[in-house]
C-alpha cells in the first residue's frame, strides 16, 4: 500500500489528488512520511487562498482511513491549532516546522 498511488486513499479526489501531485507527493508511501501536517504546509504555500481547514481534515482523515466528521475531536483540535501556527507563519512571511 506504501507504493498505492494517492488516490487509493479514501476522501482523495481528482482535485486533492492534482494538488498533492503538485507538492510532489504521488504516492501513499510518500503522504504517511511527512504526514498531514506538513502535506497541508506544503499545499498551503502553494494554494493559500484555495487550502482550508477542511483539506487538513480531509488528509488526516485519508490517511486513518475515515471521513474527516469522524476524527476525533482531540485529533482535531490539535489539527486546528497546528494550522493556525501554519496560518500565521505565512502571515509573517515566515516558514514553520508542525510538532504534530
Amino acid at each position: 500500500m506504501r507504493d498505492a498511488a494517492i488516490d487509493t486513499l479514501p476522501g482523495i479526489g481528482p482535485v486533492t489528488q492534482s494538488r498533492l501531485a503538485d507538492a510532489g507527493i504521488l504516492t501513499v508511501g510518500e503522504l504517511r512520511s511527512m504526514g498531514s501536517v506538513e502535506a497541508y504546509r506544503r499545499l498551503k504555500f502553494m494554494l493559500p487562498r484555495q487550502v482550508s481547514l477542511n483539506a487538513l481534515y480531509a488528509l488526516e482523515a485519508a490517511l486513518r482511513g475515515c471521513h474527516w466528521l469522524d476524527l476525533p475531536q482531540d485529533v482535531k483540535t490539535a489539527l486546528q491549532q497546528q494550522a493556525r501556527i501554519i496560518d500565521e507563519a505565512f502571515r509573517r512571511g515566515g516558514v514553520t516546522r508542525c510538532s504534530l
